[in-house]
């Protein structure tokens, strides 16, 4: 199958390709058309003040476009495609076609993408750009709609009928019928197919059509034929808020989110599918924490919970006014205890640099920020956890860091398997019981950290 772009991994660069010094490792030449369009995307969002997921550079003195951690698929006007892929592909080897699965697996358990059915998206994965695998996991969604058979409902309407239905509006119908005694304007209920639903995937199919130009656009067109007696959705924000999936319209749900997301109506992205040019792009910072939320969720002991997002504390307080909520990724509680507070981090580390000037490459803000959480809601006393994505330059944990002036905290710096999907914790740590559910191997290895 052959698409018109390219694929590459956080942080690496674009440039437009006349300048002619494209060829070194992470960077990419693309055409001078959509180079031009990227850096006025980076001037727009600059002046809009969205969120940064391209910014500009300088590589061998020419200016440059730089992808940020954001990934997923930026697509220009014309239709040329730039897949950014997570940068711990290459860390963890496996080039393009493993670092896809694993973003694939990772958006599962991302908000609002829960709808993923993993085992075919990482079928299509292995042979197939981002995009497509979207549109393909899309169209099966609907196809499976289809198979089963549109719903109808009844729907309200107003009408100048031949036959007497429902109820006589007697102001209409004098206005229109003065002189046509076989007519009768009327409010009715009919029994149809056009409610909001079907409108709603009406539009991302036809949105699908333009998007793609793969031999998906050949089941695009087929299912696009079935619902061709349903208008499509001229206001999907208004629709969406009309839909109900009440009893017998769950089968509609995965569609549902596909179309939500391809019509933009919950872009993960605000402001990268404007502009005539749709795109699906997530911050990995945010896929990164709902994945490790949803499998440590299930390797915690009963009957410990895990809470995503805390917010019962705050930093300062000022005139009687909280100011400053303090938000952990994830707290462990013990019916109404804290007992630990740990962070995600999407960076990575290398544990061969544990030395005073690059300190692994951790940042000095982040210990700044556990430490307020740990005197907030551990009191001082206890553990605090920063996670990082386990590679091959950080298989292991580092020794425990102790807060000088806050005796009895302490905190981890701990990597996070994204294969084996665990925590890899030191046997010698206080909370070792909290995840029992540990793989062995990985517990081993660990177990070696003084």
């Amino acid at each position: 199958m052959q698409v018109n772009g390219i694929t590459i991994f956080e942080f690496e660069t674009l440039i437009a390709a006349t300048a002619g010094v494209a060829g070194t490792e992470g960077l990419h030449a693309v055409p001078d058309a959509v180079y031009g369009w990227l850096e006025d995307q980076c001037l727009r969002a600059a002046e809009q003040g969205e969120a940064a997921w391209l910014r500009l550079a300088q590589r061998r003195g020419r200016r440059v476009v730089q992808v940020t951690s954001f990934v997923g698929v930026i697509r220009a006007p014309d239709g040329f495609q730039i897949e950014v892929l997570p940068k711990v592909g290459k860390a963890i080897g496996g080039g393009a076609v493993e670092a896809r699965k694993l973003l694939i697996e990772m958006l599962c358990c991302l908000q609002g993408f829960r709808h993923v059915k993993t085992d075919s998206a990482n079928i299509s994965a292995a042979r197939m750009p981002l995009l497509e695998v979207f549109v393909a996991e899309f169209l099966r969604a609907v196809d499976h709609i289809v198979k089963r058979g549109l719903r109808s409902d009844y729907s309200s309407r107003q009408d100048n009928l031949y036959a007497l239905r429902g109820k006589l509006l007697i102001a209409p119908h004098l206005q229109q019928n003065l002189y046509r005694a076989d007519r009768f304007f009327t409010d009715h209920d009919e029994f149809t197919i056009d409610r909001p639903e079907n409108r709603l995937l009406h539009a991302a199919l036809r949105r699908v059509l333009e998007l793609s130009a793969s031999q998906l656009n050949q089941l695009a067109r087929e299912l696009a034929f079935v619902f061709a007696e349903v208008p499509v959705s001229a206001q999907p924000q208004i629709d969406f808020q009309r839909v109900r999936l009440d009893r017998g319209m769950g089968y509609y749900a995965d569609a549902l989110a596909w179309a939500r997301l391809i019509l933009d109506e919950e872009s993960p992205l605000t402001g990268a599918g404007a502009h005539c040019a749709p795109s699906m792009l997530f911050p990995m910072e945010a896929v990164f924490e709902a994945f490790v939320a949803k499998h440590l969720a299930k390797q915690l002991a009963r009957p410990l919970i895990l809470k995503s997002q805390a917010r019962s504390h705050h930093l300062v307080r000022h005139r009687e006014q909280n100011w400053f909520r303090l938000k952990p990724d994830l707290l462990i509680r013990n019916a109404d205890r804290d007992l630990l507070v740990l962070d995600t981090k999407w960076k990575l580390l290398d544990g061969m640099k544990a030395n005073g000037t690059d300190k692994y490459g951790l940042s000095q803000s982040d210990f700044y920020q556990l430490q307020a959480y740990g005197q907030s809601y551990l009191s001082g006393r206890g553990d605090v956890v920063l996670i990082y994505p386990k590679t091959a330059s950080f298989e292991r944990p580092v020794p425990v860091f102790e807060f000088p002036k806050v005796e009895g905290l302490r905190l981890w710096v701990l990597p996070f398997c994204l294969k084996s999907r665990r925590l890899l914790v030191p046997d010698g740590a206080p909370f070792i019981t909290v995840f029992p559910d540990r793989d062995p191997v990985e517990a081993a290895k660990s177990s070696a950290v003084g």
